[in-house]
């Protein structure tokens, strides 16, 4: 597997003793058969023989992995038991290249070993394995056990038990159940070869040669061909990971609603980049769903057109200028005011104290000029060096663009990135002391994150207020395959501090003008139905627009086979409770494969 791969992938399921020593291949067969792979995996996440020695279990090789630093190779007993919650599978680590071949009957001696993916500290389940091995090859050529059928019928609906309270909520020692719950079901496949049908795309093609497709197409599914997240107890069950045992140049380039049509087929592992995955040395050929980037409806005279787009770590040295312009101008339809997320400095990644970001955003202006689209204006706030997260050196902020021909900024002094903006009446109504300014810098929940930049504008006379936001990340939290159910969400106690000081902010607005029209937009890193956003709506100060599409369009984001909610825009009262506004995400980037960004923008249109 090509060297651009093997630092991830090395990191998925190299065992925990790590050991160099390579595999010893014996010409000459042991006779020892008293455990077999079933009695190693058992009926619970924690196999009964961990930590202790193995002599001669045998079974056929299903799949060698060849690459990476977690080489090694999967064996299966052709002669099961009748009990479904036991794997017949498991997975031998050899740290060199396995010297095996598919179809080899081979006997393993060595260690047992449950392996955590990322570490304790992730909470991520365990992979048994085999470790310290010496093997023995008795004939080659065999016949590879069948494999197991996962499908819409196998696979159960519910996703998984709650964990055991007196193990910390952990489901390790719980016995599997799996016709009852979806990970026990997998769980009991472990290191099994399995084989998927004729499976939709519902993760496109990633940098690290994997997607994700579903085996339960009708499972929550939308009309692009994903599958929508739309709460914390519907994880949708039939999403599965695919990577590959074969040449990199071979894996399907997919977008969301692609096929994989026949059979594709593996053993089945588990990492620790989404849980159980099937490692495929079969695949299925691509047939094109011919998804297409969407295009949003123009502003008319009387709208006001505002958006919010992560830009993804853009800066001057970037290729991807053109592309984001050409996204504004012809899929975005060029709104008045455009919130982007994640620009960086004029040297990018470089740390070297570099914190002006103006070559960045007007190399972008020229190239949506060059695009066809208008002039912008812009305003921002330089954060301080290297104090709101992001790429160490880049200097991630938040910039307003605004077409001065459509609507005017109104400049007041004072706004830096330590002072806080406040509100303050202006012959009977609210304005901001600072425009632009940046909203309680100083709150400890601003702590290595961004700011948020509060904006004052006029469209056809009418104050607008907008706040451009850029929320802590998920980083940290649980996996939803987590060995803890439900998963801790660690992250998302900075989210909600964040949450209640813009709120409180939009609050002052509000008790100063009622009637404010405020927009409040931006990456906020959480879901539409998250505690974090219900803070930011606390008292009906804001409502979050994307809630006005229906539950299957609700998503700006593809992670892990779930089309899932990350970035928003929240309406004060003025603006929802009229309900004449447009809402719009649209999708140019989170399906495809070749995305320019893995946020998809969105787009509020109303009249103030």
């Amino acid at each position: 597997m090509p060297s651009k791969r093997t630092a991830r992938i090395g990191a998925l399921t190299v065992a925990a003793v790590c050991s160099t020593v390579s595999a010893v291949v014996l010409t000459t067969p042991a006779h020892a058969d008293t455990v077999h792979i079933h009695d190693i995996q058992g009926t619970t996440r924690i196999s009964p023989y961990a930590g202790q020695a193995v002599t001669d279990v045998a079974g056929i090789v299903t799949g060698v992995r060849t690459y990476g630093s977690s080489r090694g190779f999967w064996i299966q007993d052709p002669n099961a038991d009748d009990n479904p919650a036991t794997s017949e599978g498991v997975f031998v680590f050899t740290s060199s290249v396995p010297k095996v071949a598919l179809g080899d009957s081979v006997t393993v001696s060595g260690t047992i070993s449950e392996y955590v993916p990322g570490g304790a500290s992730s909470g991520n389940q365990t992979i048994t394995e085999i470790t310290k091995p010496v093997v023995t090859v008795l004939s080659s050529g065999n016949a590879v056990p069948a494999a197991t059928v996962v499908n819409a019928k196998s696979v159960p609906g519910v996703y998984t038990a709650a964990g055991d309270t007196a193990a910390g909520g952990s489901v390790n020692g719980l016995t599997l159940e799996p016709k009852k719950y979806a990970l026990d079901y997998y769980e009991s496949l472990e290191g099994m070869s399995v084989q998927v049908s004729d499976a939709r795309v519902v993760t496109a093609t990633d940098p690290y040669t994997e997607l994700w497709v579903t085996v339960k197409p009708h499972e929550n599914a939308n009309r692009r061909g994903g599958t929508v997240y739309g709460s914390y107890t519907s994880q949708n069950t039939g999403r599965l990971q695919i990577q590959s045992l074969g040449a990199t140049a071979d894996f399907p380039t997919a977008n969301v609603g692609d096929e994989l049509t026949g059979t594709t087929a593996g053993p089945l592992d588990y990492n620790q980049f989404g849980g159980y995955t099937l490692v495929a040395n079969q695949i299925g050929a691509l047939e094109a769903g011919g998804l297409e980037r969407e295009t949003t409806q123009k502003q008319s005279r009387s709208e006001l057109a505002v958006a919010t787009y992560n830009v993804e770590n853009l800066d001057p040295g970037d290729a991807s200028f053109a592309a984001h312009a050409s996204a504004i101008v012809n899929n975005l339809r060029s709104p008045d005011i455009l919130s982007l997320e994640e620009i960086q400095d004029n040297n990018g990644a470089t740390n070297d104290g570099t914190v002006a970001a103006d070559q960045t955003v007007q190399k972008l202006i020229d190239a949506i000029v060059a695009a066809g689209g208008p002039a912008y204006d812009w305003r921002s706030i330089d954060p301080e060096n290297n104090k709101d997260g992001g790429e160490p050196g880049g200097n991630i902020r938040q910039v307003f663009l605004f077409n001065p021909e459509r609507v005017s900024f109104t400049d007041r002094a004072g706004g830096d990135a330590t002072t806080a903006v406040g509100v303050t009446k202006v012959n009977g109504k609210a304005a901001l002391t600072a425009s632009p300014g940046r909203v309680d810098p100083a709150n400890t929940a601003w702590t290595t994150s961004r700011k948020p930049l509060a904006g004052e504008f006029v469209f056809r006379g009418k104050t607008v207020f907008v706040i451009a936001n850029h929320f802590a990340s998920k980083g940290g939290d649980q996996g939803l395959t987590s060995q803890y159910q439900p998963p801790a969400r660690s992250s998302e106690t900075q989210r909600h501090l964040q949450a209640t000081a813009v709120n409180t902010f939009v609050k002052e607005i509000l008790a100063t003008q009622k009637n404010a029209d405020v927009v409040t937009l931006g990456d906020i890193n959480d879901f539409e139905f998250s505690g974090t956003t219900k803070l930011l709506e606390d008292d009906g100060a804001l409502w979050s627009a994307i809630k006005s599409l229906p539950k299957s369009e609700r998503y700006t984001y593809d992670y892990q086979g779930n089309s899932q909610v990350l970035d928003q825009i929240l309406v004060s009262p003025s603006i929802y409770k009229g309900c004449d506004f447009e809402y719009d995400s649209v999708h140019i980037n989170s399906e495809f494969n070749d995305q320019i960004s893995d946020h998809d923008p969105q787009v509020l249109r109303f009249k103030p």
